[in-house]
């Protein structure tokens, strides 16, 4: 199992608000393999990390199904940059 580098991160809200970074193919996988649920974008997302580990399809393309799940859950920080989380636990941008 081959960990590929994605060419830019995917950067999610997770927990009460804080961001996390995805950076490789093996940080998404483990990130939609423990989100709760059972969508069908998530399965997706799963399917496309396991077929970019088994060296079937490229980082690139699981990311850009792993961005799509993130954009259809909410949690995708869509400018790159990481706001502050303020005293609610909310991202201060929301």
């Amino acid at each position: 199992m081959l960990s590929q580098p994605f060419e830019k991160p995917v950067r999610v809200w997770v927990g009460l608000g804080f961001p996390r970074q995805l950076n490789t193919v093996v940080d998404a996988y483990q990130f939609v393999t423990q989100w709760c649920g059972n969508s069908p974008e998530q399965k997706a997302a799963i399917r496309a990390c396991k077929a970019a580990l088994a060296g079937e399809i490229d980082a690139e393309t699981a990311r850009g199904i792993l961005v799509q799940f993130a954009k259809r859950k909410d949690i995708l920080v869509e400018d790159g940059i990481m706001h502050p989380v303020t005293i609610a636990g909310r991202p201060s941008h929301l």
